[in-house]
């Protein structure tokens, strides 16, 4: 045995232990690194795990050196010093090392702090609906394909069920029936429901299975079982959609999770819910809250879009939800105790993109140029094909088009269906760019002087060369049309959103969501040149994307991947007299939203999911006051999860307590820390990787990835800070 052998030999076996810690040595006994059982060392020291060893025999562990000095002496003398290292740093540590007891005094410190009922701003929490069975193949709901009268239909069997059970009690008998027992709320319980009919014994890993690994050695997954709930939800995705990258393979899988919030829409004091292959709606009463009220059929077809109407009028289907797939617009009038009543099925030809209600009318858009409308009173849906679409807008009865000619189009939706030609809509040029560019977001302010007179409108839209231009008509000026009032020209990029409110003019270009603002001056409710407007803030709402969307394909993977960007809409929201907000949504798999003011960026709060479920979609919306006296409407935040279930935050306390404190906040997005946290769940980087093995993690290859933009984002920030520490040295 030569020298260096030796050394390695008594290394390993001597009662005195030599590590090399990150270049950093350490000396310490068999004894103490042995002394809890099942860890890192114990593996390490017994062969399992095979390891280096430097120059001199010293065993290497490729790891913080100052991070493992506490460790070090916790396995010592069971004392934690926290006085120079961050807590969620040595917990991490911990948990690489796969020492429980650390582990679990971490997880309390930090449960101090936090808890399941969330803090002063959580509103309250809807569980997860069952999940509607799907109805026998050969019933088929009627289409309706061209224009014409279209009258109330029912499919055969919807109405009894429904009148009987409104708020969709009986699917969940009929669903504990069918798997045997009640759905969980566990983050991947849907998908346990969807494969475990034969594919999970074959392919997959529930929850269960995952945490069953502890009473192995050191395992790729034996540190999960010692995360909390509350921060294991990234590790979960990713492992589940690794799984069903083996089933349903990585790319372009048409499978969606069934109980994963795409969309949320709000009217009113109702909500309806829009999962992967059904929607439920829940409205809010004085005494008892929200209660779930509706639940529709099974849809075969992803459900991309969504719309409802809570103030159709005293008849008896006074609600009206809409949802599309494809080129399929889906209509059903819902009564205050929950029946159903089929309307129909029509179809636009093309794939739907915007779909919404003005008034009584259900309107239907695509970019390709196509419009179509449904009207209450005479149940008639009718379709026209117009100039190709870019951005809407809507204020009252008016529809306000921007289009890919440099042109604004409006219609006015009150005088339909009375104003027609030749069973035509009337659609009417209101301004056409100077420049002829495409008018790529647009914004409709009405004046107070709107109500009196109605001929005075102002307009704020933006085109593809990054202009913005705001356009007035006054009461004198009706007959020429609207005039050019003022022109920005600070964007680069395209812009993809505008907002003219009563104090700012907020606009938002396609460069990783750069905003600028202007405060405006008005007089007697009016836009006034003098002053002028005056720049107020500049911005971003950085909002990392998973997926690449490919633009102008088909399939079910791009109406989910497009349901996805619906429902993860940042903004801004509010109505045009009130403070509007941005939601920061920073990475796909996050479970918080950063709330920021949209005229100058600052942040409000920060929400995040009380179980700790990956936030999917998000609506903010103001609802009604109670009958009660001296009650006031309040803004609420909906936020959808991953596991089905539906969180509330109360917005107008938030926005309260940041105005009674005494300093200014000038944060606004995530702070590095924060970002570097949220991060870590996106697939830039294993440096978080939760196991000891040196070999790249394979089960990393279907997790969320990043858009390539987004890395290449990334990299150039990391690159400008590189080169300011250098100047700076």
């Amino acid at each position: 045995m030569d020298k260096s052998e030796k050394m390695f030999h008594q290394a390993y076996f001597g009662d005195i232990l030599h590590l090399n810690v990150g270049g950093k040595r350490f000396s310490t006994s068999r004894q103490t690194l042995t002394l809890i059982p099942d860890t890192f060392f114990t593996a390490l020291l017994n062969g399992q795990i095979s390891s280096l060893r430097d120059e001199k025999g010293c065993i290497f562990i490729d790891r913080d050196p100052e991070v493992f000095a506490v460790v070090l002496n916790y396995l010592r003398t069971r004392e934690i010093d926290l006085k120079a290292i961050d807590l969620r740093t040595l917990r991490h540590e911990a948990e690489y090392y796969n020492i429980a007891p650390l582990v679990q005094r971490l997880m309390l410190c930090e449960e101090l702090t936090q808890s399941t009922c969330g803090d002063v701003l959580f509103y309250g929490y809807l569980p997860p609906p069952a999940v509607p069975i799907q109805d026998p193949p050969g019933i088929v709901a009627p289409t309706v394909e061209a224009a014409g009268v279209h009258r109330p239909m029912l499919r055969d069997g919807d109405q009894e069920p429904d009148s009987e059970n409104p708020a969709g009690s009986g699917s969940v008998q009929h669903h504990q029936a069918v798997h045997g027992k009640p759905h969980g709320h566990s983050r991947n319980s849907s998908f346990e429901l969807r494969i475990q009919a034969g594919l999970q014994a074959s392919y997959s890993r529930s929850s269960q299975d995952l945490r069953g690994v502890a009473n192995r050695v050191h395992s790729r997954t034996a540190s999960l079982d010692l995360r909390h709930a509350r921060t294991s939800s990234a590790d979960l995705n990713k492992l589940v959609r690794n799984d069903l990258g083996l089933v349903f393979g990585t790319t372009n899988s048409s499978w969606a999770d069934p109980l994963r919030v795409q969309i949320i829409k709000a009217h009113h004091n109702w909500i309806v819910v829009a999962y992967a292959h059904f929607v439920v709606c829940y409205r809010l009463k004085d005494a008892s809250g929200w209660q779930q009220v509706f639940t529709s059929p099974h849809i075969e077809s992803c459900i991309e879009r969504i719309a409802i109407n809570a103030k159709m009028g005293s008849t008896e289907t006074s609600k009206m939800v809409a949802i599309s797939y494809g080129s399929q617009v889906r209509l059903w009038g819902i009564s205050d105790a929950g029946t159903r009543t089929n309307v129909g099925t029509f179809n636009l030809m093309v794939r739907v993109e915007y779909l919404f209600f003005i008034g009584s009318q259900l309107v239907a858009l695509s970019p390709s140029g196509k419009l179509g409308v449904w009207h209450a009173m005479t149940q008639h849906w009718q379709t026209q094909d117009v100039m190709p679409i870019a951005s809407f807008d809507t204020a009252g009865s008016i529809l306000l088009l921007g289009c890919n000619n440099g042109c604004i189009y409006y219609i006015d939706m009150q005088k339909f269906p009375l104003r027609m030609k030749d069973n035509d809509l009337l659609v009417t040029e209101l301004y056409k760019d100077p420049n002829n560019d495409t008018v790529t977001a647009i914004s409709v302010y009405l004046t107070p002087k709107t109500n009196l007179c109605g001929n005075w409108i102002e307009i704020a839209y933006g085109t593809t060369s990054g202009a913005v231009r705001v356009i007035v008509q006054h009461p004198e000026t009706v007959g020429h049309g609207p005039q050019l009032f003022q022109t920005f020209t600070v964007h680069q990029s395209r812009v993809t959103k505008v907002t003219l409110s009563e104090k700012f003019l907020v606009s938002v270009c396609s460069e990783y969501n750069h905003v600028r603002s202007w405060q405006v001056t008005r007089f007697r409710g009016m836009l006034n040149t003098q002053p002028g407007s005056a720049p107020e803030a500049s911005f971003k709402i950085v909002a990392l994307e998973a997926v690449e969307h490919n633009v102008g394909t088909a399939g079910a993977s791009n109406g989910q991947a497009s349901a996805c960007i619906v429902g993860n809409d940042c903004g801004p929201f509010g109505e045009q007299d009130d403070e509007q907000v941005f939601v920061q949504k920073v990475v796909p798999d996050a479970d918080q939203l950063f709330v920021r003011l949209a005229s100058n960026g600052r942040r409000v709060c920060v929400i995040k999911a009380v179980d700790g479920s990956t936030v999917s979609a998000f609506c903010v919306h103001e609802c009604d006051g109670s009958s009660r006296m001296g009650s006031r409407p309040r803004r609420f935040i909906f936020t959808g999860h991953s596991n089905g279930s539906i969180q509330m935050w109360d917005l107008t306390t938030a926005l309260g307590l940041r105005y009674k404190t005494d300093t200014v906040s000038t944060d606004g997005g995530p702070s590095p820390a924060e970002l570097l946290r949220m991060l870590d769940q996106c697939d830039i980087s294993n440096s978080l990787c939760s196991t000891p093995c040196m070999s790249p993690c394979l089960s990393l290859a279907a997790a969320a990835r990043l858009k390539a933009s987004n890395v290449a984002f990334l990299n150039q920030q990391l690159h400008v800070d590189g080169d300011r520490n250098s100047s700076s040295t």
